[in-house]
Parts: C-alpha cells; sequence; structure tokens
C-alpha cells in the first residue's frame, strides 16, 4: 500500500480534494469531529447520527456516497467513541474497523481526515504508526505456497494522512518509520510462516546475504566446522540431533561513529523444535515452526534499519539449527560445556533454546556492546504468566538495566507491541543448582519463565542485558493462525526513538 502526507492548509480545503473515498470521525451522543463537521455543509452526516445509522461508538463505520459537501465520491463515518479526548483503545479499534471497511471498497484511494492529536498521551506520529501497520497487516497475504492462490480483494491501495501544516514534517517523519517498520514485520512474518521444510538454518542465512547486498550490511554466516572452532559446545550439542546443519549468522550495520559501541540483538532460530528426546505432544507440534520468531524479528528489524539508513552501529546474531530426536541427541543427564566454561546439565532435552543462546551471549561480549537484547519464543510459562497480551522483558535490578528496561517498556507503549517487565532474583537462581555440574537448563516447574531468564542472565554478566520472551505473542493459533512480526515494532521504536 501506497501512503503519503496531505497538507490541511488552503490550497488543499477537505471539500475540494479529489479522492475516492474521505474518512472522518464522529463521536458518540451525535457529536462531530471538526473534520465531519467541515464536510458536514448540506447536513447529511448530522442526519445520518441523528438517524442512529452510526452510533459513534469506536468500531462503528458508515459509507455515504456523492455527499453535497465534498467532492470526494465516498465518505465513510468512522465512530471514535467519547469526545473530546479518545482513549488509545477506542482509537485502535476504530482504526481495525476503519482498515477493514477501506479493504472491501471498490476505491483506489482514500484519505484520512481523523483528529489525530486528540488521542490521549499521544500525537499524531503516533496515530500515523498505528494506521500504516495496521493497513500493512490488512493487506498481508499468508498463502504464497499455494497452488491456487485466491484473488487479492480490490480494496483501497492508496491512502493519505490529512495534517495540518504544523505537524507536516513530523508526519513524514513517522511515515517514513511507520513504513520501514511495517516492511520489517512483513520480513519476520514471510519467515516465521513458512515451513521448516523449507525455512532451515541454511535458509535464513541466505535471508542475512540479501539483506546485506540490498542494504550493504556486513555479514557472516558460520557453518558447523566453523561453530565448532569457537567451542560453541551447548549450541552444538542441540544441533547434533538434526541432519540440517546448524548456522550462526552474524549482520553488522555501522552506521553509528566508528567508536561507537554497537547495540547487539540476539534472535532464536530454532527453525524446528520437536523437543528431541524429551519429545513435544503431537498436537500442535506444527507450530513449532516458529520456534525462529526471534531469529525472523532479527532479520525483519534490520531490514527497517536498513530501510531508514539508522545512524546507530548494530550487530544482529542468530543461532539457527534444529531440535530432533534421534541417535545422535542430547539426551536428559547429558552435561555440556559452553563457551563460557561453565558446564550445564541437560535435565530436559526441550529446554534448547536456552542452550543455544547462552553460547551466543558469551559470544556477543567481542562486540563491547552497548547493550545486548535477545528475543526468543523461550517458555511456555510465559504464556501462563502473560498469556498472548505482553512479551515477557527480564533484566537485573540496578540503574542501567532499570533504564533499559524503562525505555523498552515505553517503546513498547508507543508501538502498540508491549511488554511486562518480570522479575530476576538470585532466590530463582537456586531453582538451578545441579549436583553435577555448575548449572541445569531447568528450573522445575515453578516460574518457568523466570528461571529460563536466569539462566541466560548468568551468561550476561559483562555487559547490559535484557530478555524478551515472545512465546505468546510471536504467533497465533486458531483460525488467525499465523506469525505477528513482534516484537519487530517494539525493536524498532526503541532504535528510531533518539534519531
Amino acid at each position: 500500500m501506497d501512503f503519503s502526507i496531505k497538507a490541511a492548509d488552503k490550497k488543499n480545503s477537505l471539500s475540494g480534494i479529489q479522492t475516492d473515498c474521505i474518512v472522518v470521525g464522529v463521536f458518540e451522543n451525535g457529536l462531530l469531529s471538526q473534520h465531519a463537521t467541515e464536510l458536514d455543509t448540506h447536513g447529511e452526516v448530522t442526519q445520518a447520527t441523528r438517524s442512529g445509522d452510526i452510533s459513534g461508538k469506536a468500531g462503528s463505520t458508515l459509507l455515504l456516497h456523492r455527499t453535497k459537501g465534498a467532492r470526494a465520491s465516498r465518505l465513510l463515518l468512522a465512530g471514535l467513541g467519547k469526545e473530546p479526548i479518545i482513549s488509545e483503545k477506542d482509537f485502535t479499534t476504530a482504526i481495525a474497523a476503519i482498515v477493514q471497511a477501506l479493504s472491501r471498497l471498490g476505491a483506489k484511494s482514500a484519505l484520512l481526515a481523523l483528529p489525530f492529536d486528540d488521542v490521549k498521551h499521544h500525537h499524531t506520529g503516533w496515530a500515523i504508526q498505528t494506521i500504516v501497520i495496521a493497513a500493512a497487516n490488512q493487506a498481508y497475504r499468508s498463502d504464497t505456497l499455494k497452488s491456487k492462490r485466491d484473488a487479492p480483494p480490490a480494496g483501497v491501495r492508496k491512502l493519505g494522512f490529512y495534517v495540518p501544516p504544523v505537524n507536516r514534517a513530523g508526519a513524514r517523519k513517522a511515515l517514513a518509520q511507520a513504513r520501514a517498520i511495517a516492511t520489517g514485520v512483513e520480513l519476520a512474518r514471510d519467515l516465521g510462516n513458512l515451513p521448516a521444510n523449507v525455512c532451515t538454518p541454511s535458509y535464513l542465512g541466505e535471508q542475512a546475504k540479501k539483506l546485506s547486498d540490498k542494504y550493504a550490511f556486513g555479514v557472516q554466516v558460520l557453518d558447523k566446522r566453523q561453530i565448532q572452532s569457537l567451542k560453541m559446545r551447548s549450541f552444538l550439542s542441540v544441533a547434533r540431533g538434526s541432519d540440517e546443519p546448524p548456522r550462526l549468522i552474524v549482520l553488522r550495520h555501522h552506521g553509528g561513529k566508528p567508536k561507537d559501541p554497537p547495540i547487539v540483538l540476539v534472535g532464536k532460530g530454532l527453525t524446528f523444535d520437536s523437543g528431541g528426546i524429551s519429545l513435544k505432544p503431537g498436537a500442535g507440534m506444527d507450530e513449532m515452526k516458529y520456534d525462529m520468531c526471534g531469529a525472523a524479528a532479527v532479520l525483519g528489524i534490520f531490514r527497517a534499519i536498513g530501510e531508514m539508513k539508522l545512524k546507530k552501529n548494530i550487530i544482529g546474531i542468530i543461532p539457527s539449527c534444529e531440535n530432533m530426536p534421534s541417535g545422535r541427541a542430547n539426551k536428559p543427564g547429558d552435561i555440556v560445556t559452553s563457551l563460557s566454561g561453565q558446564t550445564i546439565e541437560i535435565l530436559n532435552t526441550d529446554a534448547e533454546g536456552r542452550l543455544i543462546l547462552c553460547d551466543t551471549l558469551t559470544y556477543a561480549e567481542r562486540f563491547k556492546p552497548a547493550c545486548v537484547i535477545d528475543m526468543a519464543t523461550l517458555t511456555g510459562a510465559c504464556i501462563v504468566a502473560l498469556g498472548h497480551h505482553h512479551s515477557g522483558l527480564f533484566t537485573r535490578d540496578d540503574e542501567a538495566h532499570n533504564q533499559l528496561a524503562e525505555s523498552l517498556l515505553s517503546a513498547g507503549k508507543a508501538a502498540n507491541d508491549t511488554a511486562w517487565r518480570m522479575p530476576i532474583a538470585d532466590a530463582y537462581q537456586e531453582q538451578l543448582k545441579s549436583n553435577f555440574a555448575d548449572i541445569a537448563n531447568i528450573g522445575g516447574q515453578p516460574a518457568g519463565s523466570v528461571t529460563g531468564a536466569c539462566f541466560l542472565e548468568r551468561f550476561t554478566r559483562k555487559y547490559t542485558w535484557a530478555h524478551l520472551d515472545i512465546a505468546g505473542t510471536a504467533w497465533k493459533s486458531g483460525p488467525a493462525k499465523g506469525a505477528t512480526g513482534r516484537p519487530v515494532p517494539l525493536i524498532c521504536t526503541w532504535l528510531f526513538q533518539s534519531e
């Protein structure tokens, strides 16, 4: 979809703009937004609200044809809830309804003339990003591997934002960022939705090289022999059970000053997780192709920062392999030595993500990072704790980590891609004690997401670090099954905030 900014000035009076559809807001109790009033010169909008054809409640819409107050061939009335201050929930509900309505029209173009600045605690830039990502999600197709694809709906393909001249520069910047985030989300969703026989560790490496070619990133795709030379024994112990060779993917974006320490993003890349010898139940196991959504997010984020030519130094690291049962696979009770030198007793082979991440987090030390953020579909326990609304955010409790946590939480709210901070404390570390090794890879059922994060924390003590458990947010099940692209919006918004 094409997006643009239209200045609300004397040269572009709303009533005189030629477009297939103009979208304006109405409120409960029949109240009209400023732009709806501007187009109501013949009382047609007022009549529609008084007749009860549109309630004004958030999510309600009504399409009017050939109104006398506008040159546009259609006028879409959208309920925004109560006025004058629109709640965030009402606005996002309204946008979902608007995007859905526009996707069904025969119109090719539309102009949104909404009170973008009247959303509580938000501004025009936030509103634009919310709309762009909602529109991109609505247009997303997941049927690329079908032999017969459904014809795409006609719908609106050009969407404009009608903003005051004073907001134009900020709106254009917000639109550029929103477009970049949308392209990143699209890539993350595409990769997540691919089956494991297509999206292998080698395939992820190929996608990283394509990004490098397009955006001039530095890239390394390390094979099994090279990973062995790094002594990543914990990582390789997981890969050992599969015939698919592992890959360690490293992307480099040098957009900042040469001496600026980089931000390192780590994404878990289990392209399929059977559970290994600790085999998962068969029902729903197909969804374990989504165990690489952390890796997909890193690649999506790099696509977005490439589009924005971000003036920061960013490193992306993706450990990728499969977790399969075989005669070579890890067995419960096995002990492996990590890159850090710490020994790990593997009590459950289905807690494998932490085994590939711990070596990668140690590997991240060589970049002398400003901070490291890992993204992983790490624990089903995080879904029990937080459901599918928030990603779990874990950091240590000190000044530097608290600042990082607050900035990530704030970015999540701004991106409609929220996280919730969870604890890390020494009391939970006690659950990871082993009689035979330095650490066990599981700590029992209680606080499973916390002990998973505590395991990772032991390998991050030389830098500032945060962990995002996206097990509940990276994909949806049921009729709407598919990858969501989260946490690409959160991390991109966080990266873009100081630009």
